[in-house]
């Protein structure tokens, strides 16, 4: 008589089944959606700093916003430095267009003041360091590592989040815990495109109250589809 499966062998292709829907969601999102993580990246550029401040403009504010104050914003405090010494009111006024300017106004301050003080105004590299500038988390981290620097990095906002858990790819909802979630699941060089794909298509297709399931390239790997 067959002996019974031991509890790592049953285990064994649950574990398997997400890594493996994963690996496929990941290369239809690739398909549709293709480019480097600077090309996907919605945020104008033209540096690490540029970006970093795009990042913290953009908290409840719509690229194409931040977009349009960032050549005014850069035109007038073109560096880390010059930032640090700008004057309060001045950006308050250039970046008020995006929302919560006064708290934005701060942290763009006290980041730029941080980076020449302590880095010599280049924008550091590592997770830890960008952390430790005021108004820099995880997300805007993320975003500078992924894409500034080509380095591994998993933004997780609210795209991420909404689009990670309908796929089943976690099962929190602390961006945290997600990026975990995650980062288990892709490569390292994948981390920064996976998010902002997801992002795009969660943008574009799985829209947070009315998704297109019918016209989602990836709806039959999805454990919600049609349940919204």
């Amino acid at each position: 008589m067959p002996r019974p499966p031991s509890a790592q062998t049953r285990k064994a292709p649950a574990r398997r089944r997400p890594l493996q829907r994963a690996r496929k969601i990941a290369d239809r999102l690739a398909a549709t959606y293709p480019g480097t993580v600077d090309e996907l990246c919605a945020l104008q550029h033209r540096d690490p700093f540029q970006l970093l401040v795009a990042t913290i403009l953009s908290a409840q504010c719509t690229d194409e916003r931040v977009n349009l104050v960032m050549p005014v914003l850069f035109r007038r405090y073109p560096t880390a430095k010059k930032m640090a010494g700008a004057d309060r009111a001045e950006l308050e006024s250039l970046i008020r267009s995006t929302g919560f300017f006064r708290a934005k106004a701060s942290h763009i301050l006290g980041a730029s003041e941080a980076i020449v003080m302590r880095h010599g105004g280049e924008v550091p590299r590592s997770m830890e360091e960008l952390t430790a500038l005021p108004g820099v988390g995880r997300k805007t981290a993320n975003v500078v590592l992924s894409v500034a620097f080509g380095l591994p990095g998993l933004p997780v906002d609210t795209h991420v989040t909404r689009l990670s858990r309908r796929l089943s790819l976690t099962a929190s909802s602390d961006p945290v815990q997600i990026e975990k979630d995650l980062c288990a699941l892709f490569a390292p060089e994948q981390w920064g495109a996976i998010s902002l794909r997801l992002i795009l298509h969660g943008r574009r297709v799985c829209d947070a109250r009315r998704p297109r399931c019918p016209s989602c390239e990836i709806a039959d790997l999805c454990p919600s589809r049609g349940l919204f």
